[in-house]
């Protein structure tokens, strides 16, 4: 009797223990590796490139988008403070606009480098990523990527200053600004500025898509993006 009693409890606790696990496995992400995971991210990062880096290429991309607008670095600041009081604001504006075209010419250029970075990525803990706070994989990409596509990206931004015509306009901005008495000369480098302004303009707009995945189910349009991102929806 007690032997047969021991049995039958085995068997209610295994039938039981068989029962969570089949529930366990039915929970969102109970069964996704680390590398669906980083597959997700990738493709996260990918339509924020595909949808929102796509805008900043258009006409007034950078200049009419509050989040990403190059605005003038500290030290033109009193360059286009000085130009306006002489009447000169209508150059001062014109200053700050090629910057702006500069970086959306480049980024068109440039799309493919953002493409190839988000596909040869690595994740080292994707699972933490995918559950870290809205723009976590854009970070992680942003850490991993910014050095390299600095010097991949500067001269694109180099020769877009040139094609726009930004060189000109702010060689005769400076060159003005130089010559009013009692100012101190300015010869900033315009080329690393934009650059920098336009990098985190790019990752600034992969964010966007990246929060809109995180938060809403629709922007989910893929099945690896509904089974990664239903794991950090518990």
């Amino acid at each position: 009797m007690k032997k047969t009693l021991i049995a039958f409890c085995s068997l209610f606790i295994f039938s039981a223990c068989s029962e969570l696990q089949q529930v366990v496995n039915q929970l969102p992400g109970a069964t996704i590796s680390n590398m669906e995971i980083a597959n997700g991210l990738q493709q996260a990062l990918q339509l924020g490139i595909d949808k929102q880096v796509s805008k900043l290429t258009a006409t007034d991309g950078f200049f009419r988008n509050e989040l990403v607008k190059i605005m003038l670095p500290e030290e033109l600041t009193k360059v286009d403070k000085t130009l306006r009081d002489i009447g000169l604001g209508s150059l001062a504006d014109e200053g700050l606009k090629v910057l702006n075209r500069a970086a959306e010419d480049a980024v068109k250029e440039a799309t493919p480098i953002f493409i190839d970075a988000v596909k040869s990525i690595t994740f080292d803990d994707a699972k933490n990523i995918l559950l870290g706070d809205d723009k976590a994989a854009t970070q992680f990409l942003q850490n991993k990527t910014n050095q390299a596509l600095y010097q991949r990206f500067s001269p694109v931004i180099n020769n877009s200053l040139q094609k726009v015509g930004a060189t000109k306009v702010w060689t005769d901005i400076i060159t003005r600004y130089n010559n009013i008495p009692l100012t101190k000369d300015v010869n900033p480098d315009l080329t690393d500025y934009v650059t920098q302004e336009a990098l985190e303009g790019v990752y600034t707009m992969i964010s966007v898509e990246e929060k809109e995945i995180r938060n809403n189910i629709n922007a989910r349009t893929t099945d690896v993006l509904r089974r990664v991102f239903a794991l950090q929806d518990n």
